[in-house]
């Protein structure tokens, strides 16, 4: 029987609604302390920009592709149960804006605005929807399979690879597309730093992300009823492990210290509700030491330049977190139990695969069309010139 919702259930998910819009703005500033001076105009209408396409791709196309609702067929799926139909909606838009604020990260200082908008439909509108409806809807029978065959299916709470892993290896197949930074490998192999332009703005951006990540987290019971007090501390467990190693394996480096946190975040998502807070407090610490040490190996040794990291941090440390929701979650090992390590392997490498290679099909399409890359002039000069016009600041600082 369907459960009915009422007007506190409207609230509550608003509220979460409200809360996850909020930790967009800790993206945008996420992105404009790390990156040089001349593109923080960029990153921050970049964000917003990618918010209203992502409402209207999501609200028109992504969400009937998920869940096959459409709300163009009439009254009555605006008012019942006092609009629940509609801030859940609104609830798990801010789930799929995500993705491109996510991808913003990895592609900053050198790809074009306009693409990147049109990047951003399609992504919202078609591939991060099918493989949400997978997960969260059941589609093509996938999750009944695995309960059948496995005794569980795939279990993904609060998105660690519905949303962290998929955008995370979209932002990967975006970064290779695009190439690296003009002037940030020389050729002979060495590796020219860009600082980040404000550390304090970089750390306002993790601060919003953190706090704003308790709506992400307990707001995805999407009711009342089904709040968990669990979920609120292994969110706060794992953000806390996760911070303490790479305070560590970071050696006090303030980059790494406030991305700690929020790799530690991405991957309790999937567990929160399943994980006894001991499981969460290592799920976070091991996502911690994962960042850390692949953000490093990536930038400097596989010379891939995804500027805030994006694919270590919600790529990677998002399928760890799918993974280990699978082993933490098991009630040999104080969880509440309900979960399949095999289904979770199997769930993560499915969205995995997804994201790579529609995010490969969309930048490559747009690559060989319009283009994705900035020329060398407008990278020197800012990260993209039509925006930079509104500035008419000749000697806006570089």
């Amino acid at each position: 029987m369907a459960q009915i919702h009422h007007a506190n259930d409207v609230l509550f998910v608003l509220l979460g609604a409200i809360m996850v819009l909020a930790m967009h703005a800790g993206f945008a500033f996420l992105e404009l302390g790390t990156v040089r001076k001349k593109n923080q105009v960029n990153a921050l209408v970049k964000i917003l920009a990618d918010f209203a396409i992502s409402t209207i791709a999501y609200f028109f196309i992504g969400y009937g592709v998920a869940y096959g609702v459409s709300f163009m067929h009439g009254a009555t799926t605006l008012t019942a149960e006092n609009g629940y139909g509609l801030v859940k909606f609104f609830f798990l838009l801010t789930f799929a804006a995500a993705i491109p604020a996510i991808v913003s990260g990895g592609i900053a200082e050198r790809a074009k605005f306009r693409p990147q908008m049109a990047a951003t439909f399609v992504l919202v509108a078609l591939v991060y929807p099918f493989f949400e409806g997978i997960a969260w809807n059941g589609h093509f029978g996938l999750q009944t399979w695995l309960l059948t065959t496995f005794g569980a299916s795939f279990h993904d709470f609060a998105g660690s690879v519905v949303v962290h892993a998929v955008g995370g290896w979209i932002g990967l197949a975006a970064v290779l597309q695009l190439g690296h930074r003009k002037g940030r490998y020389g050729k002979n192999g060495e590796v020219f730093a860009h600082p980040p332009s404000s550390i304090p703005f970089l750390a306002l951006g993790a601060w919003i992300l953190t706090v704003g990540w308790f709506g992400f987290n307990v707001m995805s019971a999407q009711s009342i009823a089904g709040i968990s007090g669990l979920v609120a501390v292994n969110s706060l467990m794992a953000a806390m492990g996760g911070t303490l190693v790479a305070l560590f394996m970071g050696e006090n480096d303030p980059g790494f210290v406030h991305n700690g946190p929020l790799a530690g975040l991405v991957a309790i998502c999937a567990g929160s509700d399943v994980m006894h807070p001991v499981g969460a407090l290592i799920t976070g610490g091991i996502a911690g030491a994962l960042f850390v040490w692949t953000f490093t190996l990536v930038q400097n040794r596989w010379k891939i330049d995804d500027v805030l990291g994006v694919w270590p941090l919600h790529g990677l440390c998002g399928a760890w977190g799918g993974i280990a929701a699978g082993i933490f979650g098991q009630k040999a090992l104080g969880g509440v139990g309900g979960v399949s390590i095999m289904s979770q392997l199997i769930g993560t490498l499915l969205g995995i695969t997804i994201a790579f290679v529609g995010g490969f099909v969309v930048y490559g399409v747009l690559k060989r069309t319009v283009g994705i890359r900035l020329s060398e002039e407008e990278e020197f000069q800012g990260a993209d010139l039509s925006i930079h016009k509104i500035m008419a600041e000749p000697e806006y600082e570089r």
